[in-house]
């Protein structure tokens, strides 16, 4: 008898009940990329939400990761022109919390118990705040980018008690945006099925 095609949440909730899918996976340090300390002032909160970012720009092949945060880090850590011709304020490190980049390596950026940043009109407060490299409006995020979002969200999901519904993109919290683009967002709809449906699963066998 052929058996049909299992959609992709059912063997993720399979795995979550069975093993150890949901520990941390495995990240470039800040220690190890060579980040700057975080500048003064920042604030403190406890994390309620995921949101998604993309990075905006293309996805650049020819840089070493390191290298790339490190750059962002100088830019974001100093008053700068955006390209829509705004000035941004220096901020006291890299946005984001976490980073991946076009093969799937996931780095740490700003501390988790430290509100992020952003350019529109959101309150980050409470938001852990996730970009992937590339620009979603004009490519396409890689396999191993898309692998490594649901590894992120799941694990960041179960540290902080992350309900479904709080899995979110830029672009739901602010009407200054197309972040994380359109070839990326439908990706965040079928993130949060699979939660919903993976958190019912892990309740249930509790």
């Amino acid at each position: 008898m052929i058996r049909p095609m299992l959609p992709f949440a059912v063997p993720l909730t399979i795995l979550a009940i069975q093993t150890n899918f949901f520990s941390s996976p495995q990240f470039i340090s800040r220690a190890n990329w060579g980040a700057k300390p975080i500048v003064p002032p920042f604030k403190t909160h406890q994390p309620t939400r995921i949101t998604i970012h993309h990075a905006g720009v293309p996805t650049n092949r020819n840089r070493t990761f390191a290298d790339k945060l490190k750059t962002l880090q100088t830019f974001s850590q100093r008053e700068d022109k955006l390209e829509n011709g705004k000035t941004k304020p220096a901020w006291s490190d890299i946005p984001y919390h976490w980073y991946i980049d076009w093969s799937g390596q996931l780095a740490e950026c700003r501390d988790m118990n430290v509100v992020g940043d952003t350019n529109t009109e959101y309150d980050t407060t409470g938001h852990l705040l996730i970009c992937l490299e590339g620009n979603f409006e004009v490519e396409e995020p890689t396999g191993a980018q898309i692998v490594m979002l649901n590894r992120t969200v799941f694990w960041l999901a179960v540290r902080f008690n992350v309900i479904p519904e709080n899995i979110q993109s830029h672009m739901d919290f602010s009407k200054q945006t197309d972040c994380p683009g359109k070839n990326l967002y439908g990706e965040i709809e079928k993130i949060r099925s699979r939660w919903k449906l993976i958190n019912t699963s892990l309740v249930k066998n509790l």
